[in-house]
């Protein structure tokens, strides 16, 4: 029974492991550049690990990886925010394998300007 539950512990630990490397891949960005892009959200997602809004904008379709929902609330970017349709300027850094996604260090919508990190 012990040895059931020890083979249980470790496999939840090394999953743990996995999720959080995975999870925070933030090396995949290149962030000697920081890039801000101006434009239109054509689909919004405010989920976890982290929200992503599709943004058009310099006549190309970007992804961007906003911050976990729980941070973005605590800091005053309600999901209404960032709905479709809505204007927002971002700022962050741009994956290097994957040149039309950028994770967002801040973010403005309306006239506030919330920091992401």
């Amino acid at each position: 029974m012990i040895t059931i539950l020890k083979r249980i512990i470790l496999s939840c630990l090394l999953l743990n492991l996995v999720i959080a490397h995975a999870h925070h891949g933030w090396s995949e960005y290149d962030q000697t550049k920081t890039v801000k892009l101006t434009g239109t959200i054509t689909q919004s997602g405010y989920e976890h690990p982290h929200g992503v809004v599709k943004l058009n904008a310099d006549g190309k379709s970007w992804t961007i990886v906003l911050a976990p929902p729980f941070r973005m609330e605590n800091r005053g970017l309600s999901k209404s925010d960032i709905a479709n349709g809505a204007q927002v300027t971002v700022e962050g850094y741009i994956n290097r394998s994957q040149p039309d996604e950028l994770r967002a260090e801040r973010i403005t919508a309306g006239n506030k300007t919330v920091e992401l990190r």
